[in-house]
């Protein structure tokens, strides 16, 4: 029976033999040091958990019913010692852990710049990070390199010991932008930028996907992420370049739509603009933007203007957004400038002439503004007051 057992057994481990341990050994110089700080953790911790889990079975062993010369001491209650010992132990454990923790946040904060290529070989100063702005689509990737004016769809590239710098947002739901291999993951939110820094320390493919379910194309939400050397690297820009076709707004409003599996695309022009539309979530023309609209907030907004101040939605990634009995889709339209924003509102304004008499009850009419003239003196010397009859 135990050797049916073990030949059962045997799929199961060669499976387990054949998975990557890829978090346990990154090819990142941020993702080593937070399996460093994952290790030194958890072995902070065996150290309570090792010696319970010992203690809890040699109790068992040595006091069991059987055991007949084993200590009976049932009035035992307290051994000052062993409370120092029970403690003190965790205290101490726990102060090492907080202090870990507290340099781990900080030193690999995901926003702050690397300071190191690797461990022992500092950054050069006056190495210049490769920007990447990182969209999040359904159910896809979008990375657009500004330094080149290049995108490409599920395929991202960086040189070996450069720093990355991502800048990442969503157009439609919450998703989770991990490369394993790289550094930990971060959500990607629509209308929101996140950052991540990083550098990749040796050559190869490595994949990167979405941490974060997002939908019915989600297990598809997959890239491919390759480590190059610096010619490679240019090499692939070529590649990206002689693709053909840019990638403006009107094409990426259709590279919007929800997919699932996508190929790998590659786009050899991209509007500058356009992460920034992106993230302001103003792609569509005339649709105002987030950051326009802060602005006009901030001067004290478009008063009665801003209410009339919408258009109809010309495209939309799904049929139409809500329900099929909901209002028709409208966005805000936008004001090129602030003048023309404060023209607008200064156009709405009533003409009436507001009064600031009050209301002197409940249900009556606004009263007029009383106007009382008096009268020329009398020859007498005396004031007539206008209320006398």
């Amino acid at each position: 029976m135990s050797r049916l057992r073990i030949l059962f057994l045997l799929p199961l481990l060669a499976s387990l033999a054949s998975c990557g341990m890829v978090v346990m050994d990154p090819s990142g110089d941020v993702a080593a040091q937070q399996r460093d700080l994952l290790v030194i953790s958890t072995v902070l911790m065996l150290i309570i958990i090792i010696p319970v889990m010992a203690l809890t079975i040699f109790f068992a062993w040595r006091y069991r019913q059987s055991n007949r010369e084993a200590r009976y001491e049932p009035d035992w209650d307290h051994s000052t010692h062993l409370e120092l010992v029970i403690w003190a132990v965790p205290l101490l454990i726990i102060i090492c852990l907080g202090a870990v923790t507290w340099m781990g946040t900080h030193l690999l904060d995901p926003y702050r710049p690397i300071g190191r290529v690797a461990a022992g070989k500092p950054l050069v100063p006056d190495v210049r990070p490769l920007e990447v702005e990182v969209v999040a689509l359904d159910w896809k990737w979008l990375f657009i390199y500004p330094e080149y004016g290049v995108a490409t769809v599920n395929e991202l590239a960086a040189p070996v010991d450069r720093p990355i710098s991502f800048r990442i947002t969503s157009a439609s739901v919450m998703n989770s932008f991990y490369i394993p291999a790289l550094a930990g993951q971060i959500y990607a939110m629509p209308g929101m930028e996140t950052k991540l820094h990083a550098v990749i320390n040796k050559t190869g493919d490595y994949e990167g996907f979405s941490a974060n379910y997002s939908g019915a194309g989600f297990s598809g939400m997959r890239f491919g992420f390759h480590g190059l050397t610096d010619a490679d690297f240019q090499t692939w820009i070529a590649k990206a370049k002689d693709a053909g076709g840019k990638l403006n707004r009107s094409v990426y409003l259709e590279l919007e739509r929800p997919s699932e599996n996508q190929p790998v695309s590659r786009y050899a022009a991209v509007d500058a603009d356009l992460y920034k539309a992106v993230l302001n979530m103003c792609v569509e023309r005339g649709k105002m933007c987030m950051s326009e609209m802060s602005q006009i907030d901030a001067k004290g907004g478009l008063g009665m203007a801003g209410i009339y101040n919408t258009l109809p939605l010309e495209y939309d990634k799904f049929a139409r957004r809500g329900t099929i009995f909901g209002p028709s889709p409208s966005y805000v339209a936008s004001i090129c400038t602030t003048e023309e924003a404060l023209a607008a509102s200064n156009a709405a304004q009533p003409d009436v002439p507001m009064t600031s008499t009050p209301i002197l009850g409940a249900g009556l009419k606004r009263p007029t503004p009383l106007s009382i003239r008096l009268p020329a003196p009398s020859t007498t010397g005396t004031l007539r007051s206008p209320f006398n009859s």
